[in-house]
Order: C-alpha cells, then sequence, then structure tokens
C-alpha cells in the first residue's frame, strides 16, 4: 500500500538536523507525547542506534524483545516489535545498539533504503502521525526515514552556524525527493533552545524568517531546564512538568503542526510538493 498518493493524509514525519545537539531527540519525544495529548494517534520511530528517543520515552533500550533492526531486515514487523511509552501516551519502535549494524546488513540487500516504508506500510492505518527521530549524520538509516517520510520538521538553534548545516541537510532532502520520494516536503522550520536574551539568536531568528517565510513555525521553544531534565526521568517534558515554559510550547507546536498537517494535505492534493521555494 502507497500511502504518498497525492490525494492520501500527510503522516509520516522525519524529525531531521544534519547537525547534532540541536535538540532534534526532545523535540521527537515531545511531539509525540503533545500530539498523543490532543488525543491523536501516535507511533515514534527511534532510527538512532543511541537510542535515545526510546529511553526518553520511558522505554529500556536493552530489555525490549526486538527492536527496529529486527524490523528493517524482516525479522519482525512492526507491529510485534513496538512498546507503549507509559509516560508518553504514544506508541515507540525502539532502538539500541544493535541498530548500528544494520547498514551493513542493509547493504546486501535490493531497494535497501526502502525496508523502513515497507514496514511502515503495514501499520500506517493504526496512527494519526508517525515521527521518526534520525540520526544526525547522513547515513542509510537516515535514507532510510526520508524515504518514507511525507514531510520534514527540522528543529534549529538560532546560532551562528545553523543557517550552513540547514542548507547541507536541504540539499539531501531534494535529492531524495528528485531520486527516490517524490512526496517529500519540508514542512518547516522550528526554533529551539531559545533565548531571546540573546541578540544574535533575535538576529537568526529574523533572518531565517525572512529567508523561509511560512516555512518557519511560529512556535518557538525556549531554552528551557525543564525539558532538559525530563529524559534522565524517563519520560517526555510535557509530563514531567506541565506547566513549565518549554512544555506548553511544545503543546503549541502539536496544535501548530496539526493545522499545518491540513494544509499541507490540501496542498498536495492541488498540486504536488516542490521543493524550488526553500
Amino acid at each position: 500500500m502507497n500511502h504518498n498518493n497525492a490525494a492520501d493524509i500527510v503522516k509520516v514525519f522525519c524529525i531531521a538536523n544534519q547537525k547534532g545537539g540541536v535538540g532534534k531527540t526532545t523535540t521527537a519525544i515531545n511531539l509525540a507525547a503533545a500530539l498523543a495529548a490532543l488525543d491523536k494517534k501516535v507511533l515514534l520511530i527511534d532510527l538512532d542506534p543511541q537510542g535515545n528517543a526510546t529511553m526518553g520515552s520511558g522505554v529500556d533500550k536493552n530489555a525490549v524483545q526486538s527492536n527496529l533492526y529486527q524490523v528493517l531486515l524482516d525479522e519482525a514487523t512492526i507491529a510485534s516489535a513496538r512498546v507503549r511509552s507509559e509516560s508518553g501516551g504514544y506508541d515507540v519502535l525502539p532502538a539500541n545498539r544493535e541498530l548500528s549494524g544494520a547498514e551493513i546488513d542493509l547493504i546486501q540487500m535490493e531497494e535497501r533504503e526502502m525496508q523502513l516504508k515497507r514496514a511502515i506500510a503495514q501499520v500506517i492505518d493504526d496512527y494519526d502521525f508517525i515521527l521518526i527521530d534520525c540520526p544526525p549524520t547522513l547515513s542509510l538509516l537516515t535514507l532510510n526515514g526520508l524515504a518514507s517520510a511525507d514531510g520534514v520538521i527540522i528543529p534549529m538553534q538560532c546560532e551562528y552556524f545553523a543557517l550552513e548545516g540547514l542548507s547541507d541537510l536541504v540539499n539531501t532532502i531534494k535529492r531524495v525527493h528528485n531520486n527516490i520520494n517524490p512526496g517529500l516536503r519540508v514542512i518547516g522550520l522550528l526554533r529551539v533552545m531559545f533565548d531571546a536574551r540573546v541578540t544574535l539568536q533575535q538576529q537568526v531568528s529574523a533572518q531565517i524568517e525572512s529567508h523561509f517565510g511560512d516555512r518557519v513555525f511560529q512556535t518557538v521553544v525556549p531554552r528551557n531546564v525543564r525539558l532538559a531534565e525530563a529524559p534522565s526521568h524517563g519520560m517526555p517534558g510535557t509530563v514531567y512538568d506541565k506547566s513549565s515554559r518549554g512544555a506548553k510550547a511544545y503543546i503549541e507546536f502539536g496544535e501548530e503542526l496539526i493545522k499545518r498537517v491540513k494544509k499541507e494535505t490540501l496542498r498536495s492534493i492541488a498540486r504536488p510538493p516542490k521543493l524550488d521555494n526553500l
């Protein structure tokens, strides 16, 4: 089943940035929890061998029966490998160090970059949103994520080198769009770890807005201690401290994404996505 028909709903998203340490996993976990709190059925796929999205969702990455590695090698299905994040209220397809071996094992397979897409097709109707936390490197794993997705959400810090890394990522997305997944588009850029007191951050933020226009989400996630503490308690920040500024921002972001997805779905029915404007 191909869920990328123009008339189909946009529901599979990669959270990606080729720069590490930009709050990518924090965004994946908290967006999953925010959408679940908004009564959406959510699957979070941990595509990073470090397994941080798994642990941050309260799932012990080393105790799971099977994980994404087995799914990619056709030894398990998502339905058999997924586990529940009790704290977050969403499902997790877990990852651990085993996944780093997937690169080598996948090389022998035909259409190896399509393995995740094929696995997702079997559970696509179980969910309103499927979020994929991509590793920071451009690898065969990331390629599997981008080949599966309808859209990419790019979390970024408003710092001096942020735009430089962004152009690399956009070029990668364009290549995947042109060669593997014509349904792929950039859904939007999310400013994270934002500190309004830092003049440079305000300047970069304004630069991003003027350059990317309506591709920038209105929600801005502030730098927030409670969000940083939450993973060590095995729960999303939106659950760990609902009243924190960070938690409120991610709930707001969940609401904004739901609205944007409706627009994107209508837009893709009207015309297939083009990436020229990014």
